[in-house]
């Protein structure tokens, strides 16, 4: 927990036009191992994987539920749009880099050795493609981008969020503001469509059409609970969710070899929208059950090392316990896997790895020389009629409120940045980190 002024954290904001802090969202932590499990089922429960059958004749009740598992994914980018545009909110380029790569790289360095050894001792179910070379360059996290075989097939998602924190790391240099994130979801929206029909290969993979619009709702959905809910946001989660549904066939088709129907994943992604809307209109904020922080903590570990891992049990064991006993058991053998993982591994690692990245950027401010920032018209101008310096004459509107473009507020937020800001007592809002970051 840390605490940060109400002007640094608006980021030019005028206090007054703010809600009060709002508690913790909890309910952020449900969502997301509900989404965890559904991967998790869909992989032991849909596919053939360690059965060496098809499953739909093994679960055939299961099956038909297990089959849509994979929408979870979509669901996680839903959080995720959301939870980096609050995480990153009063925060510079430089806390945004240390907390992303100590949050992602630590248990996924982790889960590569241990899914490779699993996979290298045991090749019945995955064989490790490309030998030793293959698994050092999976611990870049960049492999999708190179063209190398994935160490367990649900990284290529982590290079999904990787190519999103890099575009919203523009917002987060620039200073993070309402209007910025909203031209940044408009701009991101306009270019994902025409990649559609450019046929530009690196084009599309970095619009990322098929998964554009739950990062951009997911924005605009804490751009709502961050200030209040009003038509050009609604309309941007309109926009983005009837996106979403027209490219769900697609993603059907790629999930399976069967004929199945779309609107079972329709359904479930409209469903996740309304959940973030709920949120985002603060119906769950009285939902303060502390349990879920340690599930939504889970959440990445588990996901990390559930698929070929588990498949290979699955493979060993399919002839000597009761199937539907096996994937239950597994499930919960993967959950204390999981937590074995954050209390050991992320935790641990996470907390040294900031600390070390923190120490060497302190170094590059250090030897970065400080230019003197020019002074604007408006200062001049107050500064020759005695108005006091920084003051802004010409205020920014923002729906009936004053954004301060420079002057005091500006000048806070550098200090805070920068670690020199000393908070006057009694003007404090407590900042969580629902990401866990």
């Amino acid at each position: 927990m840390r605490f940060a002024s109400r002007g640094d954290l608006d980021g030019g904001l005028a206090a007054a036009g703010r809600k009060p802090a709002a508690p913790r969202l909890y309910v952020l932590d449900g969502l997301r191992i509900v989404a965890a499990l559904m991967v998790v089922f869909f992989h032991y429960v849909a596919l053939r994987g360690g059965w060496g059958q098809d499953p739909e004749h093994i679960f055939p009740n299961a099956w038909k539920f297990a089959q849509y598992g994979w929408t979870g994914v979509e669901i996680f980018f839903l959080i995720s749009g959301f939870v980096i545009c609050m995480s990153t909110w009063g925060r510079s380029l430089g806390d945004f880099f240390i907390s992303r790569v100590s949050r992602v790289y630590p248990a996924y360095w982790v889960a590569i050795l241990l899914t490779a050894a699993v996979v290298s001792l045991w090749p019945q179910v995955r064989q490790v493609n490309g030998g030793f070379d293959g698994i050092l360059t999976n611990l870049t996290m960049l492999q999708s981008g190179l063209g190398v075989w994935d160490v367990d097939g649900v990284y290529w998602t982590l290079f999904i969020e990787l190519k999103f924190y890099v575009m919203f790391a523009v917002v987060v240099a620039t200073g993070v503001t309402y209007r910025k994130c909203v031209l940044f979801c408009v701009l991101w929206t306009i270019v994902a469509l025409a990649s559609v029909q450019a046929d530009i290969k690196l084009l599309d993979q970095w619009a990322m059409p098929l998964f554009q619009p739950y990062f951009v709702a997911g924005i605009a959905f804490y751009l709502m609970y961050r200030y209040r809910p009003n038509a050009l946001l609604w309309g941007i989660v309109a926009m983005s969710l009837l996106l979403a549904e027209h490219q769900i066939g697609r993603r059907v088709r790629d999930n399976t070899t069967h004929h199945i129907p779309d609107w079972p994943a329709k359904l479930i992604v409209f469903v996740a929208f309304v959940l973030m809307a709920l949120i985002a209109c603060g119906v769950f904020n009285r939902m303060q059950w502390r349990w879920l922080s340690t599930a939504g903590a889970l959440t990445y570990p588990l996901y990390l090392i559930h698929q070929y891992i588990g498949m290979t049990v699955i493979y060993g064991l399919r002839d000597r316990v009761p199937r539907p006993a096996l994937v239950a058991g597994l499930i919960v053998v993967m959950l204390c896997a999981a937590w074995l993982m954050h209390k050991l591994v992320e935790r641990p690692l996470s907390t040294k790895l900031r600390n070390v990245l923190r120490s060497s950027m302190e170094e590059v401010r250090q030897h970065t020389p400080r230019r003197a920032a020019p002074a604007s018209p408006g200062a001049s101008q107050a500064a020759a009629q005695g108005a006091p310096q920084g003051a802004s004459p010409v205020p920014e509107q923002h729906g009936g409120r004053e954004e301060v473009r420079e002057g005091a507020v500006a000048q806070r937020l550098r200090a805070y940045e920068t670690g020199t800001y000393e908070q006057p007592a009694g003007d404090r809002v407590p900042v969580g980190r629902p990401d866990g970051a």
